[in-house]
Protein backbone atom coordinates (compact mmCIF):
# COMPACT_ATOMS: atom_id res chain seq x y z
CA UNK A 1 0.00 0.00 0.00
CA UNK A 2 1.21 3.51 -0.60
CA UNK A 3 1.89 5.59 2.03
CA UNK A 4 -1.77 7.51 1.10
CA UNK A 5 -3.52 4.66 1.10
CA UNK A 6 -1.95 3.69 4.61
CA UNK A 7 -2.73 7.09 5.97
CA UNK A 8 -6.89 7.27 4.45
CA UNK A 9 -7.02 3.46 6.11
CA UNK A 10 -5.77 5.00 9.14
CA UNK A 11 -8.48 7.86 9.41
CA UNK A 12 -11.23 5.19 8.04
CA UNK A 13 -10.12 3.30 11.25
CA UNK A 14 -10.21 6.01 13.44
CA UNK A 15 -12.88 8.28 12.52
CA UNK A 16 -15.33 6.19 10.12
CA UNK A 17 -17.31 2.79 10.27
CA UNK A 18 -20.15 4.51 10.79
CA UNK A 19 -19.69 6.40 14.42
CA UNK A 20 -19.70 9.32 16.10
CA UNK A 21 -16.71 11.26 15.69
CA UNK A 22 -16.56 14.54 18.37
CA UNK A 23 -14.33 17.33 15.91
CA UNK A 24 -13.67 21.00 16.84
CA UNK A 25 -14.52 23.07 13.86
CA UNK A 26 -13.18 26.32 12.98
CA UNK A 27 -14.24 28.64 10.76
CA UNK A 28 -13.55 32.84 10.57
CA UNK A 29 -15.15 34.89 12.69
CA UNK A 30 -17.52 37.68 11.17
CA UNK A 31 -16.33 39.94 13.74
CA UNK A 32 -12.67 41.01 13.68
CA UNK A 33 -10.65 41.69 16.42
CA UNK A 34 -9.47 44.95 18.02
CA UNK A 35 -6.77 45.59 15.52
CA UNK A 36 -9.31 44.42 12.52
CA UNK A 37 -7.98 41.33 11.84
CA UNK A 38 -9.82 38.24 11.10
CA UNK A 39 -9.75 35.79 13.99
CA UNK A 40 -10.66 31.96 13.91
CA UNK A 41 -13.74 31.00 16.18
CA UNK A 42 -14.00 27.21 17.34
CA UNK A 43 -16.77 24.73 18.23
CA UNK A 44 -17.35 21.36 19.15
CA UNK A 45 -20.15 19.05 16.45
CA UNK A 46 -20.78 15.95 16.67
CA UNK A 47 -19.92 14.63 13.29
CA UNK A 48 -19.69 11.30 10.72
CA UNK A 49 -17.05 10.46 8.34
CA UNK A 50 -16.90 9.08 5.62
CA UNK A 51 -14.68 9.33 2.01
CA UNK A 52 -12.80 12.11 2.96
CA UNK A 53 -15.81 14.28 4.44
CA UNK A 54 -17.35 14.96 7.93
CA UNK A 55 -20.88 15.54 8.17
CA UNK A 56 -22.83 17.62 10.82
CA UNK A 57 -26.36 17.73 11.65
CA UNK A 58 -26.68 22.16 12.36
CA UNK A 59 -29.41 24.34 12.65
CA UNK A 60 -28.77 26.94 9.17
CA UNK A 61 -29.08 30.13 11.85
CA UNK A 62 -26.10 28.82 13.69
CA UNK A 63 -23.38 31.49 13.53
CA UNK A 64 -20.99 28.71 11.91
CA UNK A 65 -22.98 28.36 9.18
CA UNK A 66 -23.35 32.66 8.97
CA UNK A 67 -19.46 32.46 8.98
CA UNK A 68 -18.81 29.47 6.34
CA UNK A 69 -21.43 31.41 4.11
CA UNK A 70 -18.64 34.20 4.26
CA UNK A 71 -16.11 32.01 3.77
CA UNK A 72 -16.06 28.53 3.59
CA UNK A 73 -12.69 27.16 4.05
CA UNK A 74 -12.78 25.28 7.89
CA UNK A 75 -10.18 23.58 10.01
CA UNK A 76 -11.13 20.64 11.77
CA UNK A 77 -9.14 18.47 14.37
CA UNK A 78 -9.75 15.53 16.52
CA UNK A 79 -9.14 14.18 19.80
CA UNK A 80 -7.59 10.89 17.53
CA UNK A 81 -4.71 12.59 16.70
CA UNK A 82 -5.30 14.50 13.24
CA UNK A 83 -5.73 18.44 12.16
CA UNK A 84 -6.99 18.98 8.68
CA UNK A 85 -8.40 21.90 6.25
CA UNK A 86 -10.69 21.86 3.83
CA UNK A 87 -14.18 23.18 2.39
CA UNK A 88 -17.59 23.23 3.77
CA UNK A 89 -20.97 23.23 2.53
CA UNK A 90 -24.74 23.39 3.08
CA UNK A 91 -26.12 20.47 1.62
CA UNK A 92 -29.38 21.63 2.60
CA UNK A 93 -32.66 20.44 4.64
CA UNK A 94 -31.99 17.27 6.44
CA UNK A 95 -35.11 15.91 4.90
CA UNK A 96 -34.73 17.51 1.62
CA UNK A 97 -34.81 13.77 -0.89
CA UNK A 98 -31.04 14.45 -1.93
CA UNK A 99 -30.20 14.12 1.59
CA UNK A 100 -32.17 10.68 2.69
CA UNK A 101 -29.07 8.73 2.66
CA UNK A 102 -27.22 10.92 5.30
CA UNK A 103 -30.63 11.57 7.20
CA UNK A 104 -30.91 7.50 7.73
CA UNK A 105 -26.82 8.00 8.42
CA UNK A 106 -27.52 10.33 10.98
CA UNK A 107 -30.18 8.39 13.06
CA UNK A 108 -27.93 5.36 12.89
CA UNK A 109 -25.05 7.17 14.52
CA UNK A 110 -26.36 9.74 16.37
CA UNK A 111 -28.17 7.97 18.81
CA UNK A 112 -29.46 12.01 20.18
CA UNK A 113 -30.97 12.52 16.45
CA UNK A 114 -34.36 11.97 17.03
CA UNK A 115 -34.60 13.96 20.05
CA UNK A 116 -33.04 17.01 19.66
CA UNK A 117 -32.36 16.65 15.45
CA UNK A 118 -35.34 18.97 15.28
CA UNK A 119 -35.75 18.00 10.87
CA UNK A 120 -39.14 19.10 10.95
CA UNK A 121 -37.70 22.49 10.70
CA UNK A 122 -36.28 23.30 7.62
CA UNK A 123 -33.18 25.28 8.92
CA UNK A 124 -32.11 21.65 10.23
CA UNK A 125 -29.42 21.12 7.59
CA UNK A 126 -26.60 18.83 7.00
CA UNK A 127 -23.00 20.41 6.82
CA UNK A 128 -20.37 18.85 4.71
CA UNK A 129 -16.92 19.59 5.42
CA UNK A 130 -14.67 17.77 2.28
CA UNK A 131 -11.23 17.54 3.87
CA UNK A 132 -8.36 19.24 1.39
CA UNK A 133 -4.91 18.68 3.54
CA UNK A 134 -3.93 17.82 6.99
CA UNK A 135 -1.92 15.51 9.07
CA UNK A 136 -2.80 12.59 11.18
CA UNK A 137 -0.37 11.13 13.75
CA UNK A 138 0.03 7.30 14.63
CA UNK A 139 2.12 6.53 17.71
CA UNK A 140 1.54 3.20 17.15
CA UNK A 141 3.44 3.36 13.79
CA UNK A 142 0.75 0.66 12.65
CA UNK A 143 1.78 1.43 9.18
CA UNK A 144 5.06 2.43 9.52
CA UNK A 145 4.78 6.10 10.16
CA UNK A 146 4.28 8.09 13.09
CA UNK A 147 2.98 11.39 10.83
CA UNK A 148 1.50 11.46 7.70
CA UNK A 149 1.01 14.90 5.66
CA UNK A 150 -1.64 14.21 3.47
CA UNK A 151 -2.84 15.89 0.57
CA UNK A 152 -6.50 14.63 -0.25
CA UNK A 153 -7.09 16.66 -3.46
CA UNK A 154 -3.65 15.33 -5.31
CA UNK A 155 -4.31 11.83 -3.22
CA UNK A 156 -0.51 11.90 -1.75
CA UNK A 157 1.00 11.41 1.78
CA UNK A 158 4.22 12.16 3.10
Amino acid sequence: MSKFENAMKLMEERCGNDKEELIAVATISLTPDAAGNPRPAARMVCAYYEDGAFFISTDAKKNKMLQIEKNNNVSVGGLNWYTFQGTAENLGWVKDEKNAEIRAKFKKIFDWFDEVGEEDNPDSIVLRITLTEGTIIDHEKKYGEMQYEIDLINKTAK
